[in-house]
């Protein structure tokens, strides 16, 4: 069967920056409902479209096309005492957007002489990726999961 619009597809895959330092081993399989339902990247839904089952892809995303370009003005100084005591690098903390704007992770990426540097970047902002995947599974999607969006049961979503 061809991925077709509104095909459940069930990828076998690996992720790679450029110079092929592993950044996701695909341990588990990517199950997603194909046809612009934002679940992947939109050039790799396109890449797939129409392949069949067992086909294989080797797919180059650059930075703009993956999780976007690495931008300065995200990268933020603030005083250490507008954070809980306990704060380390790597940890997290959401800024609730105001009207309109969307809400923003931000990650904390230095603690130094009372300042905490943290960055709303993603954190594979920047960088290009390699998506070698393969077609493990393709099938029509049930009517629930049209509706909903997304795909249910094993790899999808569970109630």
């Amino acid at each position: 069967m061809e991925i077709v619009k509104n095909a459940v597809v069930t990828l076998n895959y690996t992720v790679h920056d450029p110079d092929g330092n592993m950044i996701d081993d695909g341990k588990n399989p990517l199950v997603y409902l194909h046809g612009g339902y934002d679940a992947i990247f939109p050039l790799l839904e396109e890449a797939l479209h129409g392949k069949t089952l067992g086909e294989k892809l080797v797919i180059k995303l650059q930075p703009e096309d993956a999780f976007g370009d690495y931008d300065e003005s995200l990268v933020m100084i603030e005083p250490a005492d507008l954070f809980p005591d306990n704060i380390e690098i790597g940890m997290a903390f959401e800024r609730v957007g105001e009207e309109g704007e969307e809400d923003m992770l931000f990650r904390v990426t230095d603690i130094a002489d009372g300042k905490v540097v943290v960055d709303g970047n993603h954190p594979l902002a920047g960088t290009a990726l390699v998506f070698d995947v393969t077609v493990a599974e393709v099938r029509m999607a049930t009517a629930e999961e049209i509706s909903h969006g997304h795909v249910h049961g094993e790899g999808g979503h569970h109630h």
